[in-house]
């Protein structure tokens, strides 16, 4: 989420904006998510085809699961794809906040597809070729067939994971975030998938050129077979990583914390509020945070200034926070003991008593 003032970001780009510079940096944004995602596309079928041919010549186990593992990464490819142009689609009545987490769907499923195209095969390739460990000539004689694939894959693969941490850099440098927190809280699954899928196919090169390796110099398979199993370890991290990530988006996890409090002070220091007695976020999607909150306004407001302030605080929370989809402010008496318990009884603590746990934790 981008906010002004230099408030810190919920991790969402702005919504829809009427203006053109805010649709420029809507379809920004969302361009190079596309790109990062056609460029991984066409590395992974290039260095996958190479794979399979250097595989197949060589009968080397860490090169079929290379190969396995670039053509579950383009199945991957083609799921985030579609999770970009389907999670645009307009909100309409059957689904009034619009399709944004379809996105988190679509990465879900691509995280499965990483684990059952890549790790499953991997680990099944390599198993079967310990077993076997019967000397193979081919892959001594075609050895260098598989190391020119090998660093031919690693400039390929690199282009691709280069143009994903870019945009995972420039995205953590807006929001003014570590790197490792960005990846923890981004909600568009689509960049992130991309540079963890990178990042493991470059580690997966080195295990397989590592088992190549030991196989010409010892005449075993066995350093072969380890290579392909470690290469499907490595893709089933990989995938639970993505796929705990997808989880939490799906569930409907809340803004990012620093925001949420950001809100509360926006909130609290109105000038026809009292206190602010429950505060609720949801990233309804990639480009949308959705607000609830129950505010307890002055008694001595009338209807029509009631009416007018819960305006002008739309106006100023969606001024302040670029990204906010949908807003709801209810008025309520903070007095009343069944609303208190009732927030106590679904978060465990007031909300007065997370503002202040959070200024304690510095968040």
């Amino acid at each position: 989420m981008t906010a002004r003032n230099d408030v810190p970001s919920a991790l969402v780009p702005p919504p829809e904006d009427p203006t053109d510079e805010g649709r420029d940096a809507e379809d920004s944004s969302s361009g190079q998510s596309t790109l990062s995602v056609v460029l991984a596309f066409a590395a992974n079928a290039a260095v996958g085809v190479l794979k399979l041919v250097a595989g197949l010549l060589t009968g080397s186990s860490a090169m079929l699961a290379e190969a396995a593992h670039s053509a579950a990464d383009c199945v991957t490819e083609v799921l985030l794809f579609t999770a970009l142009r389907r999670s645009g689609k307009r909100a309409d009545r059957a689904h009034p906040f619009g399709y944004g987490k379809e996105r988190f769907f679509w990465a879900m499923i691509a995280s499965v597809s990483v684990f059952v195209v890549g790790a499953t095969y991997s680990v099944y390739e390599g198993i079967a070729t310990i077993i076997e460990n019967a000397p193979d000539p081919a892959e001594e004689q075609y050895a260098w067939v598989a190391y020119s694939v090998l660093g031919l894959s690693a400039i390929i693969e690199g282009v691709s994971w280069q143009q994903a941490l870019r945009q995972c850099l420039r995205e953590r440098r807006e929001l003014n975030l570590s790197l490792g927190r960005y990846l923890r809280l981004s909600d568009d699954p689509t960049v992130k998938s991309v540079l963890f899928e990178d990042t493991a196919a470059l580690i997966g090169l080195l295990f397989a050129a590592v088992g190549v390796v030991l196989h010409q110099q010892t005449g075993s398979s066995i350093p072969d077979g380890i290579a392909s199993i470690m290469i499907g370890l490595l893709l089933a991290v990989v995938a639970f990583i993505l796929g705990r990530t997808n989880k939490n988006l799906l569930i409907g996890r809340a803004a990012e914390p620093r925001v949420t409090r950001a809100i509360y002070d926006h909130l609290d220091a109105a000038p026809e509020v009292t206190a602010v007695v429950d505060l609720q976020t949801m990233l309804t999607g990639t480009d949308s945070v959705l607000l609830c909150a129950r505010v307890d306004f002055r008694d001595e407001l009338s209807a029509g200034d009631l009416e007018r302030a819960c305006v002008r605080l739309d106006d100023e929370l969606r001024e302040r926070f670029t990204d906010l989809d949908q807003v709801f402010l209810e008025p309520v008496p903070r007095e009343d003991e069944d609303l208190r318990q009732a927030v106590l009884e679904r978060f465990g603590t007031s909300l007065a008593e997370w503002r202040a746990e959070q200024d304690r934790l510095g968040r």
